[in-house]
């Protein structure tokens, strides 16, 4: 997963304030308005005990529930620094719990995750219900979206909305193919999704361009979609669930690859700081544990970073301060220009939660 949407958070300097906040409008809440005013009060008392800022709290507090156009289940994260927001992102899911933190460097990772698989499709629903023949009366229409799974949850890609006779379905089915296939390639899409009535689709389908007709999964059943979420919302949920990015997993064969013969990678945080330290990761991948102890020394760059604080001393670094591990790695990804793979630790449990593919092997290590 490339990291470059959290670049221009980075270029800001702190202290930062990082707010994590379920601000879900569905049918189970009466009030969901006042619900997401007490749980702030709660967060804001939190950053006022670590130390926050007056201005950066009223930022934080002037943005938060500004989604109420964003309906059913989600969250926000929120960054302010300085009484301004530095940013501010839509969480397709609502955060495992609320949580604020004060502190040198933002509290990325839950927002990376939320990120993940972040797998690039297009989602296509047939709506028909007359004969299958092309001399009956009617239209077809064509609901389609593209998008990254699944911040289109809370995020909607470009859509296309289009009613067209079935006399003429036959033939338009080509042009509409030809148009999706331009929506697709804008995102390199992955993955095909169809819907809808099986004989109008197929149709679709048989007609769409090559590049697409073979990236095509068809699912049973679509409910429409509600205003403002993801086209064929629930169906892409069962279908990814578990799923990683083609590129991910691309990346993730390449680092097992170079394990297995001992090659261009590393494992452990002690490994994975010192490859950050010299620039040399081209992808980290961390089993994600929020709870995790393991703590880093940072200065003011993104490969200032270390387990030690005397380790930095020694360099001439003189602003350095104690953060969690995953924060300062996430800063330095960003700063290096290295991706991130969160990889299930069901699918590969990795020392200490973390191992990295180097941009080349150290000759050093062979000997």
């Amino acid at each position: 997963m490339k990291l470059s949407f959290l670049e221009p958070l980075y270029k800001q300097s702190g202290p930062f304030a990082s707010v994590y906040l379920d601000t879900s409008r569905d049918s189970a809440i009466e009030d969901p308005d006042a619900a997401i005013q007490l749980r702030w009060r709660h967060l804001r008392d939190a950053l006022m005990s670590e130390g926050a800022d007056r201005d950066s709290v009223t930022a934080v507090a002037g943005t938060v529930g500004s989604d109420a156009d964003v309906p059913g289940t989600h969250g926000q994260a929120v960054f302010t620094a300085h009484g301004h927001v530095a940013l501010l992102d839509e969480l397709p899911a609502p955060p495992a719990r609320d949580t604020a933190h004060f502190g040198t460097l933002p509290d990325t990772m839950p927002l990376i995750v939320q990120h993940a698989p972040g797998i690039p499709y297009l989602a296509v629903h047939v709506h028909y219900g007359g004969r299958h023949s092309t001399d009956a009366t009617g239209t077809v229409r064509i609901e389609a979206e593209a998008g990254i799974w699944p911040l289109t949850k809370v995020t909607p890609g470009h859509r296309l909305d289009e009613e067209i006779p079935v006399a003429d379905w036959p033939r338009a089915a080509g042009e509409v193919g030809r148009e999706l296939e331009g929506h697709a390639r804008r995102l390199d899409v992955e993955t095909v999704v169809v819907a809808g009535d099986v004989w109008a689709r197929g149709i679709l389908v048989n007609r769409l361009p090559a590049s697409l007709r073979g990236q095509v999964t068809t699912v049973e059943g679509a409910d429409e979609p509600e205003p403002g979420r993801a086209l064929l919302e629930q169906r892409l949920e069962s279908l990814f669930t578990g799923r990683m990015a083609a590129h991910d997993r691309a990346l993730l064969d390449a680092f097992l690859t170079e394990r297995a013969r001992e090659g261009a990678f590393a494992e452990g945080l002690a490994s994975a700081v010192s490859a950050l330290q010299r620039g040399r990761v081209k992808a980290l991948f961390l089993n994600d544990h929020p709870e995790s102890p393991f703590r880093l020394w940072v200065g003011p760059e993104p490969g200032q970073l270390a387990l030690a604080e005397q380790e930095l001393r020694s360099y001439g670094v003189r602003e350095i301060s104690e953060e969690r591990a995953d924060t300062a790695l996430a800063r330095a990804l960003v700063g290096t220009g290295a991706e991130l793979v969160v990889v299930p630790e069901q699918e590969l449990r990795l020392s200490e939660g973390v191992g990295v593919l180097l941009r080349y092997a150290d000759p050093a290590s062979r000997e």
